[in-house]
């Protein structure tokens, strides 16, 4: 007689009571994963940094504090009107100063308006280097504009020849090509402290005949200088010993340039505004575009 085996119930599938096991299993482990893949970081991408800033044409997350004349409104009371009166004939070169805090720069633009010569910072003390700068330099010289590079000084913080040396070595450098302009030493109010960046005004002319010595040895050019006549006078006594050899660039938001420091007869640049068209800083070359030209071919 055949072995009996029991069968299941009525309208009962068989391992009914192991399958919804299995799918509560498999839900929790696909929960699981879910939530792992949630707090786990994700790959980096292209879009982060001052890199995709650069090439989105935004400044960095954190923008620069320090460029050419960020502290002459502070220190400076700006005479009325805030720009240029009437411009001899001959001295009518319009030029901009850009630095990383103008992002990437419109250079067509700026050469559509007239603009013929622009400064780009390079570098500030023997640390920090421009990351806009070869957009800024280079795009000025693609436009047809004759350009150069400034550093902004930190004289407190190391030598005049080791910043010499760190700006000739990042874009500070010159090339008798007719479309560079010397380089150009940033000294103007410290933007961080005491005026004078607590040095003495024969430690302030030393720290800065380091520097033009060192920066003439690398390029061969004798640097410009920018300062303005209140900085200088408080804070070097007034020095007139450069006056013969290097150019001055002279910020004063008015009129006309105003008072020179002691030994320049005349300036070579004067930045007129911090508040004109595309960006905001806006010069005068004192002389004929032929002039400005001589200038950069030395």
């Amino acid at each position: 007689m055949p072995e009996l085996r029991p069968g299941p119930a009525h309208g009962v599938r068989p391992h009914s009571t192991v399958r919804p096991a299995r799918f509560l299993l498999s839900l929790l482990s696909f929960l699981a994963s879910l939530a792992l893949l949630l707090v786990l970081p994700g790959p980096a991408t292209a879009d982060t940094g001052a890199a995709a800033d650069e090439a989105r044409g935004k400044p960095p997350a954190h923008p620069e504090l320090h460029w050419m004349g960020s502290t002459i409104r502070s220190h400076e009371k700006p005479s009325t009107p805030d720009g240029p009166g009437p411009i001899p004939p001959l001295a009518a070169v319009e030029g901009v100063d850009v630095s990383s805090h103008n992002g990437n720069v419109a250079w067509s633009t700026l050469w559509d308006s007239g603009v013929r010569f622009a400064y780009t910072k390079a570098t500030e003390g023997t640390s920090y280097t421009n990351p806009y700068f070869a957009q800024q330099y280079n795009g000025s010289y693609n436009a047809g504009m004759i350009r150069g590079a400034y550093h902004f000084a930190q004289p407190a913080s190391s030598s005049g020849a080791a910043q010499a040396d760190f700006f000739a070595s990042h874009g500070g450098g010159w090339s008798r090509d007719g479309k560079t302009l010397p380089g150009v030493l940033d000294l103007e109010w410290n933007p961080e402290g005491q005026a004078c960046y607590g040095m003495s005004a024969s430690q302030l002319v030393n720290w800065a005949k380091d520097f033009f010595a060192t920066y003439r040895a690398r390029t061969g050019r004798d640097a410009v200088i920018y300062t303005s006549t209140s900085w200088w006078k408080q804070c070097t006594g007034n020095y007139a010993g450069f006056g013969a050899v290097n150019p001055l660039w002279i910020p004063r938001y008015g009129a006309s340039a105003g008072e020179l420091p002691a030994g320049w007869g005349f300036h070579t640049f004067w930045q007129y505004t911090d508040t004109g068209p595309v960006v905001g800083d806006h010069n005068r070359f004192n002389g004929t575009y032929t002039r400005l030209q001589a200038l950069a071919n030395g």
